[in-house]
């Protein structure tokens, strides 16, 4: 499981402040810089994040979902669903979801908590009050809603982080998608379960992670193989700890977080492209 050290950390830092002015010229600089460097500054995943609309997504017999979207240049592109970490839809993620952008998606970044967490305990406690039934309503209206979005092409993927990742899969056995990405999440299911999955599936998974470990990975490429689904599953393992792509955590390993980056492009290229 994720714990404060491993997978981010909220540093108290002075607000950037940038004059609107210079605000556009800021943007495109960022945008020349590596995720990582954007990831691994608060103040500068501030102001990337600032640069997403939220936007709410219509959720039938509940109350919205709030999601932050960022455009890519193009006027039609693929959409990629994005589901957060334990700690919430925080400026992180939004600043990654404004990188998938510079990639070319379009990109829905949904907030499952309504609120981010302050410390590993509330992370806890937000994930662990989840109601899953209304979170799988809530990922089926998100994917509807980038599907039939005017600057989305028709194609889907999902894609996350630790409890995100988790729920990329959870989704995408809910609701078609195009392709699935998961980073160290959880993928305890049965051949019966997976069955429904629809496109390939991406897994990005650490040897030390002590949770999210070889027998659960293990079992899940068992379940696809019994599922007739085997040759649509492609499992990385790195040599590192759980959330190792998180540049703001203890366990941020550089090298293989920007290894797992350029197969996640490849693989959202070779599948939504």
């Amino acid at each position: 499981m994720c714990t404060l050290e491993g997978c981010g950390s909220h540093a108290h830092m002075p607000p950037l402040v940038v004059p609107q002015a210079d605000r556009r010229a800021f943007l495109m600089g960022l945008a020349g810089l590596p995720i990582a460097a954007v990831l691994a500054d608060p103040a500068l995943a501030e102001v990337a994040a600032a640069s997403v609309e939220m936007v709410p997504i219509p959720v039938e017999g509940s109350h919205d979902l709030s999601a932050a979207i960022a455009y890519p240049k193009a006027d039609k592109a693929p959409a990629l669903v994005l589901i957060h970490e334990w700690w919430g839809l925080n400026d992180q993620i939004k600043a990654v979801a404004a990188e998938f952008a510079n990639q070319g998606y379009l990109v829905i970044a949904v907030d499952l908590y309504g609120k981010v967490a302050k410390d590993a305990t509330e992370a806890k406690a937000l994930m662990g009050g989840l109601d899953a039934r209304l979170a799988t309503r809530q990922m089926m209206a998100a994917v509807a809603f980038a599907r039939a979005h005017a600057r989305g092409n028709g194609k889907v993927a999902t894609c996350g982080w630790c409890f995100g990742g988790g729920w990329s899969l959870n989704t995408s056995i809910a609701t078609p998608v195009d392709a699935t990405v998961i980073y160290y999440g959880n993928v305890k299911k049965t051949a019966d379960q997976v069955k429904g999955l629809k496109g390939p599936v991406l897994g990005h998974f650490a040897t030390q992670d002590q949770s999210i470990d070889a027998a659960m990975v293990g079992g899940f490429e068992l379940a696809m193989k019994e599922a007739g689904l085997a040759d649509r599953l492609t499992v990385y393992w790195y040599d590192a700890d759980h959330a190792f792509a998180n540049p703001t955590g203890a366990r941020y390993d550089a090298e293989d977080a920007a290894l797992a980056w350029d197969r996640t492009l490849r693989f959202l290229k070779k599948t939504l492209v």
